[in-house]
């Protein structure tokens, strides 16, 4: 992983597949039902170790992502958050700059304090038992965290996040502002405590228009991204705005990452020709073709393999497991990736 995200094109490229610690798990699901609530269990040093350390334990992942969650950034700052099963997150919802006045940026590594010690406990042991394996630490970015801090949960439209920005956008600026600082905080505690890579995950930057999307979504990421290499020079960063579809390669040219990750929307010729010679490119299977596995997923590892490998490219999907996927598709996956290189 930091081969590559150093520049270097490698035969069998280096992967790992987000939210590879979750729900398909059987032994996940155990340890998320010894934990109790989904929070519960991301502010659980030792149990969030846990469910790091499964998947490297099936499959041999050239990385490991701390489990946590992006809304543990709103939560350490003051903002009241819950996770309601089968309906995803519902948090207070604050909507004008009056409300910002709520939440308490002095006490975000406090309240983030159990997240910081996972790191530190997946760490250890990663050097113990998986000395080759990266450690990746994680972030949501402004926008997308502010969509949630603002509908109070997921949106399809995300008619209240967009009223207050484009109605009032000094006002926005602040709650922006706001969480540009607490995310270099957070994420600098993160590699204080042993991260060696930092993943951004936009998941909504492809809500806005092209001028907001400068705005909200590449204006915040360098600023984050120039904080903390102030902080930490070597550190490498990955960012992923999720569909930002023609915005993706303004976003490379100015966001000050090292790596993109890639949805299953972009072409893998157009990233090879595009953005490879630019820097390391991640993704960008779609999460369905694993869940169907067979004949269409080794279609699927063999396409991308072919028009992105050997270059800087680490392979993952474009989005998420799904829940559904059946863990022998991913031991697929594995083993013909390790046969390719």
């Amino acid at each position: 992983m930091l081969r590559t995200l150093a520049g270097e094109g490698l035969a069998r490229p280096p992967f790992w597949l987000m939210r590879q610690a979750g729900r398909y798990l059987p032994e996940y699901r155990a340890t998320r039902a010894q934990a109790g609530g989904f929070l519960d269990l991301c502010m659980n040093p030792e149990l969030a170790c846990e469910v790091t350390l499964q998947p490297l334990r099936r499959y041999g992942f050239d990385a490991a992502i701390l489990f946590s969650d992006i809304l543990t950034v709103p939560f350490a700052l003051g903002q009241k958050v819950a996770f309601a099963e089968g309906e995803g997150p519902v948090l207070e919802p604050i909507r004008d700059s009056e409300a910002l006045k709520r939440l308490e940026p002095g006490r975000l590594r406090e309240r983030a304090a159990p997240v910081f010690q996972a790191v530190r406990n997946i760490r250890a042991a990663l050097e113990k038992d998986f000395p080759d394996t990266a450690l990746i630490g994680f972030a949501g970015s402004p926008w997308t965290v502010a969509s949630y801090v603002v509908e109070g949960g997921g949106s399809r439209e995300y008619a209240h996040v967009k009223r207050w920005a484009y109605g009032d956008p000094a006002g926005f600026q602040q709650l922006i502002d706001l969480l540009c600082d607490a995310t270099v905080d957070y994420l600098s505690a993160q590699v204080e405590a042993g991260a060696e890579i930092l993943q951004l995950f936009d998941s909504w930057a492809g809500a806005l228009p092209a001028a907001e999307f400068e705005r909200w979504v590449i204006r915040p990421t360098r600023r984050i991204t120039s904080a903390l290499k102030q902080r930490h020079p070597d550190i490498p960063i990955i960012g992923f705005p999720r569909q930002a579809g023609l915005n993706l390669e303004t976003f490379v040219l100015e966001a000050g990452v090292d790596a993109v990750s890639l949805d299953p929307g972009v072409p893998p010729r157009w990233a090879a020709r595009v953005l490879q010679p630019r820097l390391a490119v991640q993704g960008n299977l779609d999460p369905i073709t694993l869940l169907v596995g067979g004949e269409a997923l080794d279609r699927g590892i063999d396409d991308l393999m072919e028009q992105l490998a050997g270059r800087p490219y680490i392979f993952n999907l474009g989005h998420g497991i799904l829940k559904e996927t059946p863990p022998e598709h991913v031991a697929r996956l594995a083993q013909r990736l390790r046969k390719q290189g």
